[in-house]
């Protein structure tokens, strides 16, 4: 039975705002569960389940003004048959906006002319459990096939999962910060036409077996999550508190009413605050862990508004991912660089010869397409480097392929593609692939295994200059090779002054595994194959 469960009785207060909806549709909820959180000029407050169920439609969303009566959200009361049967379609649903548009005429598997369908996570490579950062569509819009439905980020890459087919949204199946897999629940849809689906085993909403979406908590217990869940603070907060792995069931408020700031989360880590992670839970999306939070001071930001005037600008998402991936590879790997240069005289001038062949058959024959095989010749020769170390810190793990990342510069940030098995391809197969993934890494048009199984990565500023910099290993790899623009030199041979094109070297490594000596080795061994296109073929 579908109950509506209401506002119950706030005292004085009409019109409060509501500033943060707790539950999500499917959720399943017991008796005095925290709904949604109210706020007015003089206190908040969290209206608590008059009875426990799966929440079947929210009716209210953030922003909106709530009084004594008002409808929260519709509730299949978990004392009554059926709670696992579809929802009511007679009932309207609630648009992000809070305008009601009605839903299919009729109820069960086929309404109005149209089948409800289940949408899944489809193939994501070897991502598992990965956090939904946002979604984009809500229960009753119409969507088209292909549009965005949600965006899931990785500590590597974000992606989006577009709509298989076109229809209306009939209910959401997952939230932001829930944690998904390939064949994981997304969203029914009513699809107009569609033949029935013969096996609807899979929806929670519709079989009587079938479980709720699994929730899985940014805290360490489900207690912690709780009382996270009730603390005091804006979405913002909340999201940096789990970022930093901060208990905000811990942090006094300083703000209105108590509320939770984020300079209150800052100063908690500042002034010896604990972290909530631990090693028996894995720590939120993008949190510090908290071993590496303890002694590290956090910097906070002044007020830079005081100063002059300011404009605050979003970071795109694989700009923040590159930031939360580097920084846990920078506190987590002991890094050292190496450096060298190569002769490339010899092997620029073969270059110079092949490119216009290279560009009647439509590519370009860049420098870096021979620094690949050169990695790949020397990979072979020091296998070290295309090693990882397992989590344990007891073994590595030897790989025997040679898939190379290379860091592109788009619009958006640096991204890390990979060309695979670089040892089995030739100079102009790598050179029409390199300019290919390229081309679709600037246009945004890369997918979540374009990013995966790198061994070793490359980073070119060449076109850019510079004369050398030390690049960031890209953990759990264990070594980069940093490039920039050659150099002529005049420089002795054979007791007379010739002009040469040098190439700087910059490798760094991760010291647990490798060592000086035989990075140093690994290094001229580069230097080696470069200084002559012959080379390659030893």
């Amino acid at each position: 039975m579908t109950k509506e469960i209401r506002v119950p009785d706030i005292g004085d207060f009409s019109d409060v705002e509501v500033i943060e909806v707790l539950v999500n549709v499917g959720d399943i909820v017991a008796i005095d569960d925290a709904l949604i959180t109210l706020e007015s000029d003089k206190a908040s407050m969290d209206i608590p389940a008059a009875e426990g169920g799966v929440v079947r439609e929210l009716k209210v969303a953030v922003g909106e003004k709530v009084s004594e009566g008002s409808v929260i959200l519709l509730l299949e009361s978990s004392e009554e048959p059926g709670v696992n049967v579809a929802v009511d379609d007679a009932q309207p649903k609630v648009s992000s906006g809070g305008a009601s548009t009605p839903a299919p005429s009729g109820s069960g598997e086929r309404s109005g002319g149209a089948t409800l369908e289940d949408i899944h996570v489809p193939d994501i490579g070897d991502f598992q459990n990965v956090d939904v950062i946002e979604v984009l569509v809500h229960e009753g819009d119409t969507i088209s096939e292909d549009d965005p439905l949600i965006t899931l980020e990785s500590d590597k890459a974000s992606m989006d999962i577009p709509a298989p087919k076109a229809g209306m949204v009939r209910e959401v199946k997952v939230a932001v910060g829930d944690q998904v897999s390939e064949g994981s629940l997304i969203m029914v849809v009513a699809v107009a036409g569609a033949a029935p689906t013969a096996d609807v085993s899979t929806s929670p909403t519709r079989s009587g077996e079938a479980k709720a979406p699994k929730r899985v908590p940014a805290a360490a217990s489900v207690e912690a999550a709780a009382s996270f869940r009730r603390a005091h603070a804006s979405p913002s907060v909340r999201r940096i508190a789990r970022e930093l792995g901060v208990d905000l069931a811990k942090v006094a408020g300083t703000g209105r009413n108590g509320r939770v700031t984020d300079t209150d989360v800052r100063n908690f880590l500042n002034t010896g605050g604990q972290s909530v992670a631990s090693a028996s839970a894995p720590a939120a999306r993008g949190a510090v862990p908290a071993e590496a939070v303890h002694g590290i001071p956090v910097i906070t930001q002044p007020d830079w508004s005081q100063f002059g005037e300011v404009e605050s600008v979003p970071m795109s998402r694989i700009n923040k991912l590159s930031a939360r991936h580097l920084h846990k590879a920078w506190l987590n790997v002991p890094q050292v660089t190496h450096f060298d240069e190569s002769d490339i005289t010899e092997l620029e001038a073969y270059r110079q010869k092949m490119k216009g062949k290279a560009k009647e058959m439509g590519f370009g024959l860049t420098p870096l397409v021979f620094m690949m095989k050169a990695v790949v010749a020397a990979l072979k020769e020091y296998p070290k480097f295309n090693a990882a170390m397992d989590d344990a810190g007891e073994n590595l793990i030897y790989r025997k392929y040679f898939n190379i990342g290379i860091a592109v510069d788009t619009p958006d940030g640096l991204v890390v593609p990979v060309i695979r098995d670089v040892d089995r391809k030739g100079v102009f197969e790598l050179a029409r692939e390199l300019g290919e993934v390229s081309s679709r890494a600037r246009e945004g048009q890369l997918k979540a295994a374009d990013m995966q199984g790198g061994c070793f990565s490359i980073s070119s500023l060449g076109g850019i200059g510079g004369t050398n910099f030390t690049p960031i290993v890209n953990a759990p790899e264990v070594g980069i090779l940093g490039l920039t623009r050659s150099q002529q030199r005049l420089v002795r041979v054979n007791g007379e002054i010739v002009d040469r094109l040098v190439q700087p070297l910059a490798v760094s490594y991760d010291h647990r595994v490798i060592d000086g000596a035989y990075a140093a080795r690994f290094v001229g061994y580069v230097a080696f194959i470069l200084s002559d296109v012959r080379n390659l073929i030893l």
